[in-house]
C-alpha cells in the first residue's frame, strides 16, 4: 500500500517535523499495520537526476533498515539545497538522526 495525495497532505498538515541542513522529515501515526514512506526530492534543489535517484535510494534504504517506531507511521522526506554535495554516509547519518528524533516525539505524544 502506497501513500496517496490525501495521505501526503495529512503528513504535511499534522506531521511531526524534523529539520537539518540536508533533509526535512515529516511523520505522523497512520493507524495501519505498517509504515509508509513518501519522497519529495525536488529538482529545484538537486538538478541532476543521478543525484536525486541516489538520495531517494538512500532514503528508502534507511527507512527499511532503521525503523525504531513502535507504531506505524506515514513519513515524507524532502531534500534541501546542497544535499547532493554530501556523501552517502553523511546523508545516511542525517536520516538516522531524523528517525530517532521522530520516534522520540511520537512516543511522547502517546503518553
Amino acid at each position: 500500500m502506497s501513500m496517496c495525495k490525501p495521505d501526503f497532505q495529512q503528513a504535511f498538515k499534522l506531521g511531526q517535523k524534523s529539520v537539518d541542513a540536508q533533509l526535512i522529515v515529516l511523520a505522523r501515526p497512520n493507524g495501519l499495520t505498517r509504515s509508509r514512506l513518501g519522497l519529495a526530492v525536488a529538482k529545484k534543489h538537486t538538478p541532476r537526476a543521478v543525484d536525486r535517484n541516489r538520495i531517494k535510494r538512500l532514503i528508502r534504504e534507511s527507512f527499511m533498515h532503521h525503523q525504531p517506531f513502535n507504531i506505524a507511521i506515514d513519513a515524507v522526506v524532502m531534500n534541501r539545497t546542497g544535499t547532493a554535495q554530501n556523501n552517502n554516509q553523511q546523508i545516511f547519518q542525517s536520516l538516522v538522526n531524523h528517525w530517532r528524533k521522530i520516534s522520540t516525539r511520537l512516543e511522547q505524544q502517546d503518553i
